[in-house]
């Protein structure tokens, strides 16, 4: 190549606010000039690869997209971790979650769908894995006969989704990001969250008393280590989850009202997914939502969609840029979220 001629077409000032080596705090003040940078561009064609081999697993599967409201008169999910913002002559909520509508669709006998799309969680956590808006990647299925019914339609997607990204990106992502993207086999391991216990207390791991029921950071992690060890597998279906920690739509298990037909899924020691099986009886989900200490004004209209015959159903919620950190062994979900917010960033 010989060059004939150099045009200067917009005059850069110099030097560059990012330095040699900035901390990630500087490279997201500066994002536009950050995203400059080759590895960075990779990450969000990995993430349209990823979110097109998605669609294209849900329409193969007969699939609705939908769009939900984000402005809501009343929790998602609970009372916490609620945006409150003005409406008119009122207050309201960002979104936490679609499953309310999602939920809307199976009784409207849309049967399947899927929605991707943004949530907000006034979560005043500092750590790598939460931020306070994200995209959340969402499916709903009906005429399911428990959440096994979902975890294995999961898994299913999981596989297709991976496969596409490492038939397109495979060497360039060993090339610039030292990990390899592994397709997995299928099943994936499951464990009860009793059992999960007991994995983790013969490995020397005690779960907090105030943790009880649920799983901490450092659990997640121990557990992947024992399935990729034992099971060479990198995922792992954490199940039955204890009622106490789970949202009241959940469904329980007959003789076992204590549990419930849930899951998490965890993915190189990061919990990327939350699925359950959803109670689809009125009068149950009524008894539940009681139980829970929820007011049942505010969720009345939520309430009604079960009272005119509803189909057994489930789903589950997958945060993208949890999938892409985890898949791109990187260390924070700032590096994978084109504009991070979090409790001290609302810039640019």
């Amino acid at each position: 190549m010989v060059i004939e001629s150099i045009t200067v077409i917009n005059k850069a000032e110099s030097p560059l606010p990012l330095g040699e080596n900035p901390t990630l705090e500087t490279r997201l003040d500066w994002r536009f000039l950050d995203l400059r940078l080759p590895q960075n561009l990779l990450i969000f064609k990995i993430q349209t690869a990823a979110e097109h081999a998605m669609r294209s697993f849900w329409k193969s599967e007969g699939f609705i997209e939908i769009h939900s409201p984000k402005f809501m008169g009343s929790a998602s999910e609970s009372g916490a971790e609620l945006f409150r913002v003005e409406y008119f002559d009122r207050y309201v909520y960002l979104a936490q979650s679609p499953q309310f509508y999602k939920q809307m669709a199976m009784a409207a006998g849309f049967d399947r769908v899927f929605e991707i799309g943004p949530v907000f969680r006034a979560n005043p956590s500092f750590t790598s894995r939460h931020d306070t808006e994200f995209t959340s990647v969402d499916v709903e299925i009906s005429w399911i006969n428990s959440h096994e019914d979902v975890m294995q339609l999961e898994e299913r997607w999981l596989r297709h989704m991976l496969q596409a990204i490492k038939n397109e990106f495979d060497e360039e992502i060993k090339a610039t990001f030292g990990t390899e993207v592994v397709v997995p086999e299928l099943p994936f391991p499951r464990v009860t969250m009793a059992e999960a216990y007991e994995v983790l207390n013969q490995m020397g791991h005690r779960i907090e008393r105030e943790k009880k029921g649920d799983l901490d950071p450092e659990g997640e992690r121990l557990l992947c280590r024992h399935f990729l060890e034992k099971a060479g597998h990198e995922f792992v279906f954490i199940t039955e989850y204890p009622a106490v920690v789970r949202p009241f739509y959940h469904m329980r298990p007959e003789g076992k009202l204590h549990l419930t037909k849930s899951y998490d899924l965890l993915w190189r020691g990061l919990e990327v997914t939350t699925g359950a099986q959803r109670e689809h009886h009125y009068d149950i989900l009524v008894e539940q939502a009681k139980e829970k200490g929820l007011p049942l004004e505010p969720i009345q209209y939520y309430l009604n969609f079960f009272r005119y015959g509803c189909p057994p159903h489930g789903g589950y919620g997958f945060g993208l840029t949890r999938m892409l950190m985890a898949m791109l062994g990187l260390k924070s979900v700032r590096e994978v979220t084109y504009l991070y917010r979090g409790v001290n960033r609302l810039t640019p």
